[in-house]
């Protein structure tokens, strides 16, 4: 209720100015100041009854808490009526004691002289009317409880309590504005927000598995060799190149057909309808199958004829097929040819290592039964069938051991230049993001892609960072030495501080999780600054090894509170990053060097020689024992931090993954831009990070055991180098963010497998 009155309040104030009722507003402030009910703050509420005891002023002590019993007390229920009773005689009481314990007795008597006529018939009252005639009332059984620190602290938490309850319920006991109601309806709306997420990554899953299960099954239906087919079995009719063989097909021409159709619908049928089903009946035979398909018994002598037909003459031809069964024979057994030919070819396409030399040796035993080569096709035909669902098997489990599915890929294109910053925010819902041209946008993804925000900085930016409590607030770093406070919602500057002429490059911010504080790290100019974001060549390495300040500044006053000492000078800080209570800061130099701040002591716990070169990147991992560094040096670090300088694990990056970045272009030109954002980022349990790459997002599989890292998944979708990224876990679904220097950023939304 009193974050509800606090923000119409707010909200009215702003109304009146905008329509210019300035006396309308002095009037609200004067009330507002005057307000006996504080806004419905209890803290306040009691800070003044404590304020009226202290200051032993009894008048203004019982107005106020009958102003509080009429405009409260009185809505309540009668069952509630003793303990507001209760809770004022202790009120008294505490009014009481105080006067004693500061050797007031005449505010005590005056208290009974103008209390008397209404206390005296009271009961719990009868045994005090001696109190301020003792000599050592501490001392008395009847009053020692009442001056003690426990009893005292007791009555204060039961009166903060009864109030904070009796709050919680304004709205059963009074009517609310209308106005006061949105409070309940942003609840509301982001509620159904939250479940309308949680139903779109369900019906996500549900898709992505739907079209894994299908291509999968496609797969597998493709997984058996499919072969052109030999020309011979596509030109059937032509079993002869003679007169004679043409006349004989015509003759047999109904047996021709059934056994051309039988015979391709069976080859077909095979190779289309997966390994499953064999070609053949059970039980039966090739050359059974051959004689059912033909309608005909086959002759016992087709071998010896088979040996004469290749030099059969048109003339002998025409005395040997005098009849139509002598016709039928020969087209018989020209058909066995081809079936033997086929199984031949059909062979060596489907032979492989070891049965290459069982088919060289099935080539020369050409005059063998007819019926062994539609024996060994249908043999191998089986066992063709048997090895290629054990292959997509294989094919399938390894697919399954992926980390993750990607449910979509999403691109945010209202950039139009190199992007430097690109982060999401607490909640997961809304995206910031900074090019080299000082353009700003902030943007949510869900349900759709939408700008909500954009904003153009006449000064150079290079920092951005989102405040913790109200994630709708960004912090803005500069290079002419300001720091910036945005509403993302109002749409404006709230406020802009000068943190040191003297160096004016805010080169990283970060807000603790409590967003009471965040840490700026200021540098003075670097001679070769103008190299940062386009050159000839990248050039000039180590380019902020200037001086440097690391400050801490309080959010809510926006004034500085400390600077930390660098030692052993003081340094560019190139990065910094918070644990998950804002206890402990870790930050990158351009020397080269981590440090470990403790923000309880607010100095450095320890600090070592990490990279040779700059640090470009620093993170805490997600247990918090260790924090991992990339550098200029292309080195991947993780580190112990309750040893200085303990390396845990090291690997290799490519320089696509460390920068500097490199865009080639025509006529060699090309652009090149510096570490500026996050290069890496983590899943929600540690197990994996992402990085950079020159095509997109990459996913690595963290294990200090091995000593590379083994890449799980590349997100891909980019055309220029990735620059920066993000990975927010607030979701149940995962969304990694890769933005790229032609001013594309993809959003990947990722669904982690549980193993």
């Amino acid at each position: 209720m009193a974050a509800a009155a606090e923000r119409t309040d707010e909200l009215v104030r702003e109304y009146l100015l905008f329509r210019g009722f300035t006396a309308a507003l002095k009037q609200l402030d004067a009330e507002i100041k005057a307000d006996r009910e504080k806004g419905f703050r209890v803290d306040k509420i009691v800070d003044q009854l404590q304020q009226f005891v202290q200051s032993y002023d009894l008048a203004a002590l019982r107005d106020y808490w009958n102003y509080l019993d009429r405009r409260l007390f009185s809505r309540l229920e009668d069952v509630y009526r003793p303990t507001v009773n209760k809770l004022k005689t202790s009120l008294f009481r505490y009014y009481l004691i105080h006067t004693v314990q500061t050797g007031r007795n005449d505010k005590a008597q005056e208290f009974f002289l103008k209390q008397a006529s209404e206390l005296q018939n009271q009961a719990e009252w009868k045994d005090w009317f001696v109190l301020p005639f003792l000599p050592a009332p501490d001392s008395n059984p009847t009053f020692a409880t009442y001056f003690s620190r426990q009893w005292a602290d007791t009555f204060i938490v039961s009166l903060h309590n009864f109030l904070s309850v009796l709050f919680q319920c304004m709205h059963i006991l009074f009517c609310n504005p209308v106005i006061l109601n949105f409070e309940a309806e942003c609840l509301r709306s982001s509620l159904i927000q939250e479940e309308n997420e949680s139903l779109r990554h369900k019906l996500f899953a549900l898709q992505a598995e739907s079209s894994r299960m299908k291509k999968e099954e496609l797969e597998v239906e493709q997984a058996v060799v499919h072969h052109k087919l030999p020309a011979y079995v596509a030109n059937m009719d032509r079993l002869g190149d003679s007169e004679l063989a043409m006349t004989c097909s015509q003759r047999s021409t109904a047996h021709s057909l059934q056994s051309r159709g039988g015979f391709l619908s069976s080859f077909l049928s095979q190779s289309k309808k997966g390994p499953s089903r064999p070609a053949h009946p059970t039980g039966a035979s090739p050359t059974q199958t051959g004689s059912m398909l033909l309608g005909k018994k086959e002759p016992t002598n087709h071998q010896s004829a088979k040996g004469k037909e290749g030099t059969v003459s048109c003339k002998d031809g025409k005395s040997h097929f005098s009849g139509l069964v002598a016709g039928e024979s020969s087209s018989l057994q020209q058909r066995q040819k081809r079936l033997q030919e086929h199984g031949k070819e059909r062979k060596e396409l489907l032979s492989k290592g070891t049965f290459q030399g069982q088919s060289a040796e099935k080539k020369t035993d050409i005059s063998t039964a007819e019926t062994e080569p539609c024996s060994e096709l249908h043999a191998e035909q089986a066992e063709t069938s048997t090895k290629m669902p054990t292959s997509s098997a294989e094919a399938v489990g390894v697919r399954q051991e992926q980390p993750f599915i990607v449910l979509s890929q999403e691109e945010y294109g209202e950039h139009h230049s190199s992007i430097m910053y690109c982060r999401v925010d607490c909640s997961g819902r809304r995206v910031a993001s900074l090019d080299v041209d000082g353009v700003i946008k902030v943007w949510s993804f869900n349900p759709i892609m939408q700008t909500k925000a954009s904003s153009i900085s006449k000064s150079p930016l290079l920092s951005l960072e989102w405040a913790t409590k109200r994630d709708r607030l960004l912090l803005l770093g500069s290079g002419v030495g300001t720091v910036r406070l945005y509403d993302t919602e109002a749409k404006k500057n709230l406020c802009e501080i000068s943190i040191d002429e003297d160096m004016p490059r805010i080169l990283s911010l970060a807000c603790s999780p409590s967003g009471a504080s965040f840490v700026c790290s200021a540098a003075a100019q670097s001679p070769i600054s103008h190299m940062d974001f386009s050159a000839v060549s990248s050039g000039g390495k180590s380019m902020n090894q200037v001086p440097g300040k690391l400050l801490l500044w309080d959010t809510k006053t926006m004034k500085q509170q400390l600077q930390f000492s660098l030692e052993p000078e003081p340094i560019a800080i190139n990065c910094t990053a918070f644990n998950h209570n804002g206890n402990l800061l870790v930050t990158g130099a351009a020397d080269g060097i981590v440090r470990l701040f403790d923000m309880q002591q607010h100095e450095c716990a320890m600090s070592w020689k990490a990279h040779d070169g700059e640090v470009y990147s620093v993170e805490f991992s997600y247990d918090e024992n260790t924090v991992y560094s990339i550098g200029e040096d292309g080195k991947f670090i993780q580190w112990n931090i309750h040893r200085s300088g303990l390396k845990v694990s090291e690997y290799d990056l490519p320089s696509e993954a460390t920068g500097p970045f490199v865009l080639s272009g025509y006529s060699g030109y090309k652009q090149v831009q510096f570490p500026r954002g996050r290069l890496f980022a983590f899943d929600s349990e540690g197990n994996y990070m992402l990085t950079c790459s020159s095509t997109g997002g990459v996913i690595f599989k963290l294990n200090g055991e091995e000593k590379v890292l083994e890449s799980c998944l590349s997100l891909g979708g980019h055309r220029a180098p990735v620059v920066t990224v993000d990975w927010s876990t607030a979701m149940d679904c995962g969304t990694c963010l890769t933005a790229s220097m032609d001013g594309k950023i993809k959003l990947t939304t990722l669904l982690a497998q549980k193993s």
